[in-house]
C-alpha cells in the first residue's frame, strides 16, 4: 500500500503515482530496471495461438536489444549496469526481461535464465513481461520462488479489455485468460503484477478505455504501464495505416485521455510508464516532436489544470477477484 508519505510526495510533484516514487520509498538506493533479450519468441509468432504477433507490434522498435545479435545475459545485465551508473546514478537493479515473452519455454530453461540475470549481486529484483496465455501454476511457482531473496514483477500485456479489440489487433487470447493470469499470480501472494493497457486500439472510443481501466483497477494489480497506439515500420498495422484504415491519436488527445484514465484507477496503482516510444527510425505516427518528459510534464500540467489526480473518481469495487 501507498504510504502517507509517499502519497503527498506525488501530489505535489508528479499528480499520478510514478514507479520512481515507489523505488524510492521501497528501497534505501537508487534504483533502475536493466532490460534483457532472453533469447524468447512469442507463441502468437511461432504458430503455437497465431502467426504474424499482434498487428501494432515490432518489438525491435522499442527494445534495442532486440536488433542486435543476442548476448548473454551477463553480459547485457553488465552492459546495462555500467550505463545506467553512469548515467543515472543507479546503484542496484532489477532485470527486466523485456523482450518477446518471457515465460515462454519450459521451467528449466526459465530458471536457468532468470538465475543467470540474478547472477550479478547488484541486481535486487526481476520483472518478467509476458503473456497472459502464458502462465502456469509451475511457472508462478518457480517466480514465486524467487520473492523470498528479491523483489518480483510479472507485466502482462492485456493492452484492452474487450474481445473485441484483442481479435481485431490478433493478440491470440481473450479478456479471460487475463483474469484467469491474475487470479492465479494473486494466489502465490508477494508477486507484484503491472498491466500493460494500449489507449487508441482501432475502434476503441472513450468509454471503451475507461472501462478497461475500471475493470483492470478493480482486478488489485499493482502497477500499470500505459501506451499510446504509435504505428512502426514493419507490422501489419503500418499497412492499415497507410490505407487510411487507422488514426492515431494527437498528443493532446492521448494527454487528456491519459488523465482520464489516471483519475478512474486505484491511487495505490504504480505508474510504470505513461507513453511508449520507438528508438530509430521505426516510427511513422503519431510524430509528436516532443520528449516523453514534455508529455510527462503536459499530463502532470492537465491534472493541476483540472485541479485532480490519480484515483480522484475512483471507486472501491463492492467486489474485486475472489480472495485467496
Amino acid at each position: 500500500m501507498t504510504t502517507v508519505t509517499t502519497q503527498k510526495t506525488w501530489l505535489i510533484t508528479h499528480r499520478y503515482f510514478p514507479f520512481s516514487s515507489y523505488l524510492r520509498e521501497k528501497f534505501s538506493v537508487k534504483v533502475h530496471k536493466v532490460s534483457i533479450h532472453a533469447g524468447f519468441t512469442c507463441p502468437n509468432r511461432d504458430g503455437l495461438v497465431g502467426v504474424g504477433g499482434c498487428t501494432y507490434c515490432a518489438n525491435e522498435s522499442f527494445s534495442p536489444n532486440v536488433r542486435e545479435t543476442i548476448s548473454p545475459i551477463t553480459e547485457q545485465i553488465e552492459k546495462g549496469v555500467k550505463y545506467l551508473k553512469k548515467r543515472y546514478g543507479a546503484e542496484k537493479f532489477i532485470a527486466y526481461f523485456q523482450a518477446f515473452t518471457n515465460t515462454y519455454a519450459d521451467v528449466d530453461t526459465l530458471k536457468a535464465r532468470y538465475d543467470e540475470a540474478l547472477s550479478n549481486k547488484e541486481v535486487i529484483g526481476l520483472s518478467i513481461g509476458t503473456r497472459p496465455d502464458c502462465i502456469t501454476d509451475e511457472i508462478l511457482d518457480l517466480i514465486y520462488s524467487y520473492t523470498k531473496k528479491y523483489h518480483v514483477w510479472v507485466e502482462y500485456g492485456i493492452q484492452s479489455i474487450h474481445d473485441h479489440t484483442l481479435q481485431v489487433v490478433n493478440r491470440g487470447h481473450d479478456y479471460k485468460s487475463f483474469e484467469d493470469a491474475i487470479m492465479l499470480t494473486k494466489k502465490r501472494g508477494n508477486i507484484k503484477i503491472c498491466a500493460h493497457v494500449i489507449l487508441g486500439l482501432p475502434g476503441e472510443d472513450r468509454n471503451d478505455m475507461m472501462e478497461t481501466a475500471r475493470t483492470v483497477s478493480a482486478m488489485g494489480i499493482d502497477g500499470i504501464k500505459l501506451h499510446h497506439l504509435y504505428i512502426a515500420r514493419n507490422t501489419a498495422m503500418a499497412d492499415d495505416y497507410i490505407k487510411g484504415k487507422i488514426k492515431t491519436l494527437k498528443m493532446e488527445e492521448y494527454v487528456s485521455l491519459a488523465c482520464d484514465f489516471l483519475e478512474i484507477i486505484s491511487p495505490d496503482i504504480v505508474v510504470q510508464r505513461l507513453v511508449g516510444d520507438t528508438h530509430g527510425d521505426f516510427l511513422i505516427s503519431p510524430i509528436w516532436n516532443t520528449t516523453k518528459g514534455e508529455v510527462f510534464a503536459a499530463i502532470t500540467n492537465e491534472l493541476k489544470h483540472r485541479n485532480s489526480y490519480q484515483g480522484s473518481k475512483y471507486t472501491p469495487p463492492f467486489s474485486a477477484l475472489p480472495q485467496v
